[in-house]
């Protein structure tokens, strides 16, 4: 196996960050505008922490309810079989 790094094209690079905007609510709010590679990496790295909180948030909320919850009741069964792989 080669030592050397493989090396990403500007357009490769190009593409990459066109696909990131398309996934950023933001960035698909602003339209076909573009914006800097910087701002786009600034508004990603947002985006995901938003994600985290909401993830954080959801959990609470789902360990309230579960507290609240008759652990033998049909919705609770609903909630844990979402759980199971």
């Amino acid at each position: 196996m080669s030592s050397r790094r493989s090396r990403i094209s500007e357009e490769e690079i190009a593409e990459l960050l066109s696909k990131l905007q398309s996934l950023l609510p933001e960035a698909r709010r602003r339209g076909t505008s573009r914006a800097s590679s910087a701002k786009l990496l600034k508004e990603t790295c947002n985006y995901i922490k938003s994600l985290h909180r909401e993830v954080d948030d959801l959990s609470d909320r789902l360990s309230e309810m579960m507290a609240t919850m008759d652990m033998d009741s049909a919705q609770a069964e609903i909630i844990r079989s979402l759980f199971r792989p």
